[in-house]
């Protein structure tokens, strides 16, 4: 007998959950600097990663994570039946160039900096569906690629507004799987318990008219919140069903955007909301103005930071929502406005 999984308007709860085998985390110098740096799994003082460009280097810091994600995991690349990722360069060449050497059947997907949650998202519907019995989900951002492609190039030296973000340099991996296995990451115990996801909500493209390349927080915050109210809605629970909802680079400004939408709903996040993007830089210290962003943010956040709060049972069970601005270089120039989305990814641990 076949079990409905589509819950409400937007949502799936799995009918057998994909376990999460393992998660990987490579970040720059300067995220490695940052509060989360002893998280990590790797720091690379090397800008370059040993390129020849910011575009080789974004490919070499995928590559790298994408090997320890299957490493941490005791398997090889042959025992990954599809790897689902992608970035934020045009073409998605930071990941079609870093992980071809793997050999690893692809599905390049774009979400901007919500990738994470929609790699996770397809790779679990794959997992859970029956399609595959392991698969990979991944991505990266480059500051320097970021600017280059979506700002100014890094010699033209502009002042960035107090509004604007800094892109994480960093690439997170995780590998899924139908089988049950205790997580392998830098700060857990194996034997500290399993991560599961247990469902997902996919978000919508929200458009509030924005058109501030350089204020990424409020472009992003109607999409977070339309994701994060719907899950709530579609599973009929309040926010304190979750011990943490997770938002990906809001920073300081999305974040206050963010709380008051969602009162608006009646809805109070303000107690157990957390944004990768002001957690993982240090605000007066590192002058990021606004907070972290960028495909990397939210995916290394969440494998060096979330993963072991889940295993060690400080929190059991979290909505992931990581924000993208589904901009590009055209749309921009060509005067248009910023619109946002968000999925929502909901782990679970035991």
């Amino acid at each position: 007998m076949k079990t409905n999984k589509a819950i409400g308007k937007q949502s799936i709860l799995f009918e057998d959950p994909p376990y999460i085998l393992s998660g990987s985390s490579v970040a720059g110098k300067k995220e490695g600097e940052g509060p989360l740096g002893s998280f990590f799994d790797q720091i690379e003082e090397d800008p370059m990663f040993g390129g020849k460009s910011w575009e080789d280097a974004e490919s070499r810091l995928m590559k790298r994570a994408a090997e320890l994600a299957i490493e941490k995991a005791g398997l090889k690349s042959e025992d990954i039946r599809f790897l689902v990722g992608g970035d934020l360069l045009g073409q998605l060449i930071a990941t079609s160039f870093g992980i071809s050497d793997l050999n690893i059947p692809m599905l390049g997907i774009y979400g901007a900096c919500s990738t994470m949650g929609e790699a996770i998202a397809v790779g679990s519907m794959l997992v859970d569906g029956g399609f595959a019995d392991k698969v990979l989900s991944i991505t990266s951002s480059h500051f320097a690629g970021a600017e280059k492609q979506f700002r100014f190039p890094l010699g033209y030296g502009n002042q960035r507004p107090l509004s604007a973000s800094w892109t994480v340099t960093g690439s997170g991996g995780v590998v899924l799987s139908k089988e049950k296995s205790s997580v392998k990451t830098k700060q857990s115990n194996p034997e500290n318990g399993t991560i599961r996801v247990k469902g997902v909500t996919i978000g919508k493209i929200v458009d509030y008219g924005l058109k501030d390349s350089m204020n990424m927080g409020a472009c992003m915050a109607p999409a977070a919140y339309n994701t994060i109210s719907q899950n709530l809605k579609d599973l009929n629970v309040l926010p304190d069903y979750y011990d943490k909802i997770v938002t990906g680079d809001l920073g300081y400004v999305g974040k206050d955007i963010l709380i008051d939408l969602l009162k608006q709903d009646g809805f109070d996040i303000s107690g157990n909301h957390m944004d990768c993007g002001i957690q993982i830089f240090d605000k007066e210290v590192q002058d990021t103005h606004a907070g972290g962003s960028g495909c990397g943010c939210s995916a290394i956040t969440l494998t060096g930071y979330i993963f072991p709060k889940l295993l060690r049972h400080e929190w059991t069970r979290v909505l992931f929502v990581p924000t993208g601005a589904l901009l590009s270089q055209v749309s921009y120039n060509e005067g248009n406005t910023v619109p946002g989305i968000a999925h929502g990814v909901i782990l679970e641990s035991s």
